[in-house]
């Protein structure tokens, strides 16, 4: 048997774009994935703390110490530029794995989204 745990999260950044027009993902500042822990194309879930709405995409690697913090195609409709969101991602494992796991919990400032 599998369990859903937490692998990483970039705890509270802000949105600094939101394009409607793109196919969708969400683009972050590469560093911040890197210190995170993520790549691109995988799937994250985020959560905006400003409306409380949760959904899921994949990453697009954003330019290093950019900052950036995306919303693309339909995600764009559920945050906007201000807003705070975490982004978070998960991984399967045992029980056992479970019981000794240490996710990567990054905390970026709020007003430049940088380590």
């Amino acid at each position: 048997m599998f369990i859903e745990m937490m692998k990483s999260k970039i705890h509270r950044v802000t949105v600094t774009e939101a394009n409607l027009n793109y196919i969708g993902s969400i683009t972050i500042d590469s560093l911040l994935l890197e210190a995170a822990d993520i790549i691109p194309g995988q799937r994250v879930w985020i959560v905006n703390n400003n409306n409380g709405e949760r959904f899921d995409t994949y990453v697009i690697a954003g330019e290093p110490g950019s900052g950036v913090i995306c919303l693309n195609g339909a995600a764009a409709r559920k945050a906007q530029p201000g807003d705070i969101v975490i982004i978070m991602t998960y991984a399967h494992m045992t029980p056992e794995e479970a019981r000794n796991w240490k996710p990567k919990v990054i905390f970026p400032d709020t007003k430049t989204n940088r380590l």
